[in-house]
């Protein structure tokens, strides 16, 4: 595995070792999937989209369609507007979806593919749309893609309209789970949302016993379009939803609030506050009882929280998100890790840490990768990781308990149906937490101290 990571750590700049994020294509694909019956659509090589189905694929264990333009040497050498031509006239002949959502590649972007006017040129059938953004791999990361994607639908598509009594959201790179407990939330809120992408039904859907190539779910491009007349957005996530919120304004007028993911206790009273004083509704009592019980548990376990160094890693919104409710819990976070390249992610995890005294001794950085992470750990252990799946080799090599959290999960199931989310969703990360220490504790312990309650 990694027993052979050294622990002397060297400074390196032209090089990243086992990265902690992956492209942008990736997000772009993801946030396409959360539309209704639209297909992705790769403009670049075969093998670039099947990495990328392949990814989100063994993440939610459902299949995740694209289809690519295919590229050769021809593409290449002079340019991939024929392909992409060809391409959609056979994707709306043998698919028939109502949209297609084009994301560069590394190689279209290279050569320098002008989609936006390989689209004007495309004779399209009546009723059908194609709409794009420009998702380069080599820079950012899947969660800078996918705001891309959702930004791409919102200059295409929204239009400016009177307003209305809904709101607009962009959830964020989330789970399906998050986006089924955000519409929970909304609706004993009494709250008309739009939410753009929704995932839910398409990447989460039940067994039927047949096969559908467009699943009912995702947002419909009719709201879509009445995303321009909403009288206020709420955009969850500070790096995924910022241009989908920028294109929005831009284009319609409509005001957002750019919020953190609603994860923990304080960032979901934020939430629900926020949400409470745009629609004038009152805070629901049954919230206000899933938050009673929520703390319940975190008082009733606190002596098992108390003062564990704990190592987040994984998207940037997530780990601010967890990092909150690590702190709430009453963990030590130690090391605190994204692969994205956003400075943004460092300022605000480090005010977070202030607002508890919780900056000395701790390591905050973006665009690092699984390496370092591991050399930090080699220097000074920590209690417990929680992040992607890709940190069961530092857990293993180093013997640390882990709980999965975030992109991808790709060594467990059931994890995209359940919500981080909310105050169920923070319940649910604190018996997880809970549950990871506990047995730790169990199996270290001596004999005559393993007992039966605690």
């Amino acid at each position: 595995m990694l027993d052979q990571t050294p622990k002397e750590i060297v400074a390196r700049s032209g090089i990243c070792i086992n990265p902690l994020k992956t492209c942008q294509p990736v997000g772009a694909l993801y946030a396409a999937l959360g539309v209704s019956r639209c297909l992705p659509h790769s403009h670049g090589s075969q093998g670039c989209v099947s990495y990328h189905r392949t990814l989100l694929t063994r993440h939610f264990k459902e299949p995740a369609v694209a289809s690519s333009s295919s590229f050769t040497e021809g593409a290449s050498v002079f340019g991939g507007g024929a392909n992409l031509k060809q391409s959609v006239k056979n994707i709306f002949d043998v698919y028939n979806p109502d949209i297609i959502a084009v994301h560069t590649t590394c190689l279209s972007e290279t050569i320098g593919d002008d989609l936006g006017s390989f689209i004007q040129e495309l004779d399209l059938p009546e009723g059908k749309i194609v709409v794009h953004c420009n998702t380069p791999s080599y820079v950012g990361s899947h969660v800078t893609g996918f705001g891309q994607m959702v930004a791409g639908f919102v200059k295409y598509l929204a239009k400016k309209e009177e307003k209305s009594d809904q709101i607009g959201v962009f959830p964020g790179f989330v789970n399906p789970g998050d986006i089924r407990e955000l519409r929970r939330l909304l609706a004993l809120m009494g709250v008309s949302a739009i939410i753009l992408p929704d995932p839910s039904d398409v990447l989460d859907g039940p067994m039927t016993g047949a096969y559908q190539m467009f699943p009912e779910g995702g947002t419909s491009l009719r709201e879509i379009a009445a995303l321009g007349g909403v009288k206020r957005a709420l955009a969850l996530g500070l790096l995924a939803s910022k241009e989908p919120a920028l294109a929005l304004k831009s284009k319609c007028g409509v005001e957002t609030d750019l919020c953190p993911q609603p994860m923990g206790v304080a960032n979901t009273d934020a939430f629900l506050m926020r949400l409470s004083a745009i629609s004038g509704q009152p805070i629901a009592r049954e919230l206000e009882l899933e938050r009673g019980r929520l703390l319940d548990l975190m008082l009733d376990a606190n002596q098992y929280y108390y003062q564990k160094k704990v190592a987040i890693f994984g998207d940037p919104d997530t780990v601010i998100g967890l990092t909150t409710m690590a702190l709430e819990l009453g963990l030590t976070p130690k090391y605190l890790a994204t692969g994205t390249p956003w400075e943004g992610f460092v300022t605000e995890v480090k005010t977070i840490l202030g607002q508890y005294d919780a900056l000395e001794g701790t390591r905050v950085k973006a665009g690092t990768d699984f390496f370092e992470l591991h050399q930090w750990i080699k220097n000074e252990p920590v209690d417990l990781l929680i992040g992607t799946s890709y940190g069961k080799q530092i857990a293993k090599a180093e013997d640390i308990p882990m709980v999965r959290a975030g992109f991808p999960i790709l060594d467990r199931y059931g994890h995209a149906h359940h919500p981080l989310i909310g105050y169920e969703g923070a319940r649910r990360l604190a018996e997880l937490t809970l549950g990871a220490l506990m047995d730790r504790y169990d199996r270290d312990c001596a004999d005559e101290d393993l007992d039966v309650v605690l």
